[in-house]
């Protein structure tokens, strides 16, 4: 335990170093976490052996998502985001449902081996996006605001769209629940986890934020214990939608939303301490990833696999996003930036290891796709996330 604790806060403290050097070239922090992860993991070198179970990895990733897209949220701009909402609302709306459609279509002709709700399944768990992994393209001031706040909106919301249709497929797939309507169960599913968690990450959120207000009017707060408000207010309003069957992401995202707005000018100042033990929590995640999954993972891969994945990055994620985004006014590069950059990550990774417990026939060839996506978004987004948010940046403020 401790050698490996060493090894990570050595890592760690050269990274932060160095940090802003690597954010401003080609290579993306999670490239280097995952590489470093896999160097050092058993497959690599084998002085890195973390052994993490299914429940603890999704603690994990579950906690980073929850802090990082409460912190997102808290960053947008809503007056940006109000004067373009019909980009990420046709992206989840329009979008979101040509992907899990196209992603079955592929995984039909890939993977005859695997039922038809197994492909469902599949394609869910990838039409997720990270707001986590597409942070540099989000914060990166080159690229157009509306985009920027557009990309924020959708990854942040997508994930908790995915949860309730997820378990729906996952229902059809056991056979459970098969007396009941598909279509009605999963409307249920998804009103229920909507309003529980836009219920709960509003209501805790207001008064939270109230009360912590007050707090400082008296004179109560410390300069140490105020880094805590915002970490602390993020994951409550996640595992309380959580623990009530509502979605936590949802709650999180909504949560910081209204965070940003009550806080006004001070959010950043609030904010920014729970940035860095985002970060952490998310190097953490992506070395443990790196050491402990993908090594293994991409030692049973099968081109089918590397094939559906490949599509995954492209084809299936990039036209019905930009098919749905037909009539928001944006020109065709826009639309190419807006499908490109939805990596799939620490959501995917979540939804894998749930699925992980049915203990479903085509598991691992599900698993081997998931992780084979997801290694690939971190190299194909990671190395172009600069680059092309940069030329944009370019090119937009040339015609504007």
């Amino acid at each position: 335990m401790y050698v490996n604790l060493a090894i990570l806060a050595g890592f760690a403290f050269i990274y932060s170093a160095i940090a802003g050097r690597i954010e401003r070239s080609m290579v993306s922090g999670p490239i280097v976490f995952l590489l470093f992860g896999l160097i050092c993991g058993p497959m690599g070198l084998g002085i890195l052996n973390i052994e993490s179970s299914d429940m603890e990895m999704r603690a994990i990733v579950d906690i980073t998502l929850a802090l990082i897209l409460f912190i997102d949220a808290s960053n947008a701009d809503l007056k940006i985001l109000k004067s373009h909402v019909k980009i990420p609302w046709r992206m989840l709306i329009v979008g979101m449902p040509g992907v899990i459609l196209l992603g079955v279509v592929a995984g039909w002709y890939l993977f005859p081996d695997l039922a038809f709700f197994e492909l469902c399944i599949l394609a869910t768990v990838l039409a997720a996006t990270d707001a986590a992994l597409g942070k540099g393209v989000i914060t990166n001031k080159a690229v157009p605001s509306r985009i920027r706040e557009g990309l924020n909106a959708e990854s942040g919301l997508n994930d908790g769209l995915a949860v309730p249709i997820l378990f729906v497929f996952i229902a059809l797939a056991t056979g459970a629940n098969s007396d009941q309507d598909g279509t009605s169960m999963a409307l249920g599913l998804v009103a229920q986890e909507l309003g529980i968690g836009a219920a709960v990450g509003l209501g805790l959120t207001f008064v939270g934020a109230k009360l912590a207000s007050w707090c400082y009017q008296q004179g109560w707060w410390s300069d140490i214990w105020k880094q805590v408000l915002v970490v602390a207010l993020a994951l409550a309003c996640f595992a309380t939608a959580q623990s009530l069957h509502g979605s936590g992401y949802i709650a999180a995202f909504v949560g910081g939303l209204l965070f940003g707005q009550l806080a006004g000018k001070d959010t950043h100042e609030l904010v920014f301490a729970a940035e860095g033990i985002g970060e952490v929590l998310a190097m953490t995640t992506w070395i443990v990833f790196g050491s402990a999954v993908v090594g293994q993972a991409w030692a049973g891969m099968t081109w089918p696999i590397v094939i559906y994945s490949l599509l995954s990055l492209t084809v299936i994620r990039m036209l019905p996003m930009v098919v749905s985004l037909t009539g928001t006014g944006e020109n065709l590069e826009s639309k190419l930036f807006l499908s490109w950059f939805g990596p799939r990550g620490l959501a995917s990774i979540v939804f894998i290891i749930i699925v992980s417990s049915y203990d479903l026939p085509g598991e691992s060839t599900m698993l081997h796709a998931v992780v084979c996506t997801i290694t690939l978004c971190v190299l194909a987004h990671g190395f172009t996330a600069n680059a092309w948010a940069n030329g944009l940046g370019r090119r937009s403020q040339r015609t504007a």
